[in-house]
C-alpha cells in the first residue's frame, strides 16, 4: 500500500479514508480535481469526495454503506451524524455464484504439533478441568492451583479450568448450547487431558454428557461426580496427577500446515480495519485454505449488509441457502427481541469511523478472503470440511472466539482498531490495525497490520505474518498467553429457571 494520506478503496467509492488527521482546510487531490475538507476529521474517518443529496447512497469498498440524512457537500466528514444504515429486516436472497479460484502456489510448510491418537493434531499440549455445571467452579479453580502448585507445570503448556454458569436451570437450546460446547472442548486437541468435573445433580447429567463424547479417549478423559466422593479434592488430585503423568510424555513434531485449523474474528474495530487487518488475515486465510487447511469466519450479525458476497461464494447451492438460513435465524433472533437488525456498530466502532453496520460487516468480511464457502455450521457443531467455513455465533468477542475454538479452530487471529486483552481458551492473537495501538499496546498486540499504512506493501508483510502465526502454532505463546487472559463464554438466549 503506498505511503500517503488518505485512501479511496475502491474507483467506485463517494468517500476516502483519512490515514491520518484532516483538518479544515486541507485539499484532497483526486480525480483530477480537489476536494477541501469541511471540518477537522480523525485518521480512520471518511471524507465526502462528491456532492450527495438526501437518501442517496453513500459508496465504500465498492458497494453501499447506508444513504445520507441530508444533503451533504463534497468535504464533509461522513458519520453515524449523517449516514444512516439501509438495513431494515429480513430480505429476500437469489444464488449469483460468484467463485473465485485461487492462485496460490503450495508450500510445503510444516509447524510442530501434537498428533493426539484419533489423528488429529495440537498446538498446545494442556491439561484441562471441564466443568458441567457452574457449581463445581471452585472446586476446578482449586484442582488447578494445586496441581500446578504440584508439578509447576513442567512437561506441559498450561493447567486451566473452565468456569461458566451454565449446566443447570437452563431449557432447550440454551441447554444443548451448553453441553455442545463443553463437549467441543473436552475433544479438543489441545487437550493433553481432561478432566470433566460434575456435581451430581445438575441438568447436564455426567453419564449423559460423557456419551455425548462419542469414541473419545478414555486414557486422557475422566470424569468425577463430586457428590459421590467424600473428598473431591483428594478423588480429583488422584485422577490430575495420572492425566498429568500420561500428558507430559507428549512431544512435538513436525505435521504439515493442511492440518491448521484458524478462526477468524474482529473487536474493537476502528476505519483501519477494512484496509489492513482484515484484508491482511484475508490474505492468510486464503493461502491457508490453498494449503489445503481450515479458516472459519462467525460473527453473523456483523455479516448484515455484506452477506450477499458471502452468500454467492458458496460453492453450492445447497450451502448458499443454508448460509441463507444462518443470517435470517440471527434476523429472526433480533427481531424477536425488539431489536433493528442495524443498530451494531459500538462507540468504539464509531470513534474509530465505523459508521453503519454495512460499514462494518463489509471491512469484517474481508478477514475470509475470496476463498468460497465450503462449509456453513451451527452453533457448537464441529468442523467437517477442509477450505472456507461459516459458524453461526453473535459478534460479541468472548462469545465468538469460544465458538471458534469449540468448533476445533487451533488458534484464533483477532483483528483490532481499539485493542483488546482478552483470549479464549486457544490462542488469541491480537492484529493491530494501525501503527499507534502496535506501539502503545505491546503487551496485547501480536502483530501490527498498521505497517501496511506506513508504506509496507502486502506482499512484504504475508509471509511475515504467516511465519509468526506458524511459529504461535509451534509453542510460541500468543500474547493472551504470557498473559494469562483465557477464558470461555457460552451463548444464552432463553430462560433460566
Amino acid at each position: 500500500m503506498a505511503l500517503t494520506t488518505f485512501l479511496r478503496i475502491n474507483p467506485a467509492d463517494s468517500v476516502v479514508v483519512c490515514l491520518e488527521p484532516k483538518h479544515k482546510g486541507d485539499i484532497i487531490d483526486i480525480d483530477d480535481r480537489q476536494v477541501i475538507v469541511n471540518q477537522d476529521t480523525p485518521a480512520g474517518h471518511k471524507i465526502l469526495i462528491k456532492d450527495t443529496v438526501q437518501g442517496e447512497n453513500i459508496i465504500k469498498y465498492g458497494y453501499p454503506i447506508g444513504h445520507a440524512k441530508k444533503d451533504m457537500k463534497a468535504g464533509d466528514w461522513v458519520n453515524e451524524e449523517n449516514l444512516k444504515t439501509n438495513l431494515e429486516g429480513k430480505i429476500r436472497y437469489t444464488y449469483h455464484p460468484d467463485n473465485q479460484s485461487l492462485d496460490i502456489k503450495r508450500e510445503n510448510r510444516t509447524f510442530k504439533g501434537y498428533v493426539r491418537k484419533n489423528g488429529e493434531v495440537g498446538i498446545r499440549n494442556e491439561i484441562w478441568v471441564v466443568p458441567t455445571v457452574g457449581c463445581v467452579n471452585g472446586i476446578a479453580e482449586r484442582l488447578v492451583k494445586e496441581l500446578k502448585t504440584e508439578t509447576q507445570e513442567e512437561g506441559v503448556d498450561a493447567i486451566y479450568a473452565w468456569h461458566h454458569n451454565y449446566g443447570c436451570s437452563q431449557l432447550s437450546d440454551d441447554h444443548e448450547n451448553t453441553r455442545k460446547i463443553l463437549r467441543d472442548i473436552c475433544l479438543h486437541p489441545n487437550a493433553g487431558a481432561v478432566l470433566v468435573l460434575s456435581l451430581g445433580c445438575e441438568n447436564n447429567q455426567p453419564d449423559a454428557f460423557m456419551k455425548m463424547l462419542g469414541d473419545y479417549d478414555q486414557d486422557r478423559i475422566k470424569l468425577l461426580i463430586t457428590q459421590k466422593v467424600d473428598d473431591e479434592m483428594e478423588a480429583g488430585m488422584s485422577i490430575l496427577r495420572e492425566l498429568y503423568e500420561i500428558a507430559k510424555q507428549d512431544q512435538r513434531e513436525e505435521v504439515p500446515v493442511n492440518k491448521l485449523r484458524v478462526g477468524l474474528k474482529c473487536g474493537g474495530s476502528d476505519g483501519f480495519s477494512g484496509i489492513t487487518a482484515n484484508p491482511l488475515v484475508g490474505e492468510f486465510s486464503d493461502w491457508l485454505v490453498a494449503q489445503g487447511g481450515i479458516s472459519v469466519l462467525t460473527e453473523v450479525p456483523e455479516m448484515f449488509g455484506a452477506e450477499t458476497i458471502l452468500m454467492n461464494r458458496c460453492s453450492t447451492e445447497e450451502l448458499f441457502h443454508q448460509t441463507v438460513s444462518m443470517i435470517n435465524n440471527f434476523k429472526d433472533y433480533f427481531l424477536s427481541h425488539g431489536e433493528p437488525v442495524g443498530e451494531n456498530p459500538s462507540p468504539g466502532n464509531k470513534a474509530g469511523g465505523i459508521s453503519t453496520l454495512e460499514d462494518k460487516a463489509l471491512g469484517c468480511t474481508q478477514k475470509c478472503g475470496k476463498a468460497p464457502v465450503s462449509g456453513v455450521m451451527e452453533y457448537g457443531d464441529r468442523l467437517q470440511y477442509d477450505g472456507l467455513n461459516l459458524l453461526s455465533a453473535p459478534g460479541n468477542d468472548l462469545v465468538a472466539a469460544t465458538a471458534l475454538a469449540a468448533c476445533g479452530c487451533h488458534l484464533v487471529l483477532f483483528t483490532t482498531g481499539r485493542g483488546t486483552p482478552f483470549g479464549t481458551f486457544v490462542p488469541t492473537m491480537k492484529i493491530a490495525t494501525n501503527p499507534d495501538l502496535a506501539r502503545r499496546k505491546r503487551n496485547w498486540i501480536d502483530f501490527s497490520a498498521g505497517q501496511l499504512i506506513e508504506g509496507r506493501t502486502m506482499q512484504e508483510l504475508l509471509p511475515e505474518f504467516i511465519d509468526k502465526i506458524l511459529c504461535v502454532a509451534s509453542g510460541e505463546p500468543a500474547k493472551n498467553e504470557e498473559n494469562g487472559y483465557r477464558e470461555i463464554s457460552i451463548f444464552k438466549n432463553g430462560v433460566t429457571l
